[in-house]
C-alpha cells in the first residue's frame, strides 16, 4: 500500500501524526510512524521507517543506565559539597554547583517512570504525563539559566541575599517557561497508552511557544553567551580554568536544538523531505536527544573533576 505524501501526513491534525509512536520524552524525539507495513512512493523506491521498534528496544535500557550513573554522580557531588565546603570557589562555586545538582537530580528522578512507560505503556494517566513534561523541562530551563548566570559574573561566589533572590528568580522563571511543555504533552494510542511529547498541532500556539523557548535555551542562549565572552574583555578575563565544565550542558543539548528546528521545517513543509530524510532523520533527532540526556550523568562527574583538578 501507498501513503499520501509525507508533507500532508505531517500537517494532519490529531494526537501527534503517529498515534502509535512511543514516548520520546527521555531520550529520542520520536516524530515518526510505525511504518513496518507501508511504503512512501518516492520515485517508486520503498520508503520504510523502523525507528519506533528501535526506540522501544533501546530506550528503556539507556534510560535505566543514565539514571543509575546520574544517581551515583549526583550523590557523590552532594557529599563533596557537604564534606569539603571550603574547596568550592569561583568558577564552580558551592551555591551554583548545589543548584545544578538539584537540577540534574530532578531530571534523573523522572527517568525510571519514563523508562517503565516506554517498556510497558504509560499507566499513570494524562495528568501525570503532563506533569512529567513540566518537571522535565523545568529542570532543563533551570540548569540552562544557572549556567548562563554563572558565566556572566561572580554572583554565585557566596550565598548572600543577592544570590538568594537570584536563585528564587531562576527557579520560578524556569517553572514558568516550562508550562507550555505541559500543554503540548499528553497521552495517545489507547491500546498502548503512550505518553507522547506532542499532542497538539505543530502550528498550535502552545507548541510554537514551547518550540521557541527550547530554541532560545538550546541555541540562542549559548550563542549569545559565547559571543559576549569573546567580545567583552571583562568576561573574557574572568574565564578561569574549569569554567568550561559548566558549559557541558549546552554542548550536549545544542544538537537537539538544531534537530528541533529542522524537524519544524520538515513538518511545516518549508523543507521538502525525501525518502532518505524520512528514514534517517528520526534516528538523528533521537540520538541528539539521547546525547542531551547524558548531561545528568556526565555533568556531576565533570564538575567534580574540574573542581579537584584546579
Amino acid at each position: 500500500p501507498r501513503l499520501t505524501p509525507l508533507r500532508s501526513r505531517w500537517q494532519s491534525p490529531g494526537v501527534l501524526e503517529n498515534t502509535t509512536a512511543l514516548d520520546l520524552l527521555a531520550i529520542m524525539g520520536n516524530y515518526s510512524y510505525d511504518d513496518s507495513d507501508v511504503t512512501l512512493d518516492y520515485d517508486a523506491e520503498p520508503c520504510r521507517n523502523d525507528y519506533c521498534s528501535f526506540f522501544g528496544r533501546v530506550a528503556p535500557t539507556f534510560l535505566a543506565a543514565a539514571c543509575a550513573v546520574a544517581a551515583l554522580g549526583t550523590g557523590t557531588l552532594l557529599v563533596a559539597l557537604v564534606k569539603r565546603p571550603h574547596a568550592w570557589g569561583w568558577p564552580q562555586s558551592r551555591a551554583l554547583v548545589a543548584q545544578l545538582a538539584v537540577g540534574t537530580g530532578l531530571f534523573a528522578a523522572l527517568l525510571p517512570a519514563v523508562a517503565a512507560g516506554i517498556a510497558r505503556g504509560w499507566r499513570l494517566g494524562a495528568g501525570l504525563c503532563r506533569l512529567t513534561h513540566l518537571l522535565w523541562h523545568w529542570s532543563l530551563f533551570a540548569q540552562g539559566m544557572l549556567v548562563a548566570s554563572g558565566s556572566c559574573g561572580t554572583v554565585w561566589c557566596c550565598w548572600d541575599p543577592r544570590s538568594r533572590r537570584l536563585a528564587v528568580a531562576v527557579w520560578a522563571g524556569a517553572l514558568l517557561l516550562a508550562v507550555p511543555a505541559a500543554f503540548t504533552g499528553g497521552t495517545g494510542a489507547p491500546e498502548e497508552m503512550s505518553c507522547v511529547r506532542r499532542s497538539v498541532g505543530v502550528l498550535s500556539p502552545a507548541y510554537l511557544l514551547h518550540l521557541a523557548l527550547c530554541l532560545c535555551l538550546f541555541l540562542l542562549l549559548p550563542a549569545v553567551l559565547l559571543a559576549a565572552t569573546l567580545a567583552v574583555p571583562r568576561l573574557r578575563a574572568s574565564w578561569e580554568p574549569g569554567s568550561g565544565a559548566n558549559w557541558l550542558f549546552f554542548v550536549l543539548w545544542v544538537p537537539y536544538g538544531v534537530g528541533l528546528a529542522v524537524d519544524f521545517l520538515l513538518r511545516t513543509g518549508l523543507l521538502q523531505p525525501t525518502c532518505d530524510i524520512f528514514q534517517r532523520f528520526d534516528y538523528a533527532l533521537g540520538l541528539s536527544e539521547g546525547l542531551g540526556v547524558l548531561h545528568c550523568g556526565l555533568g556531576p562527574a565533570v564538575l567534580l573533576a574540574a573542581r579537584f583538578r584546579c
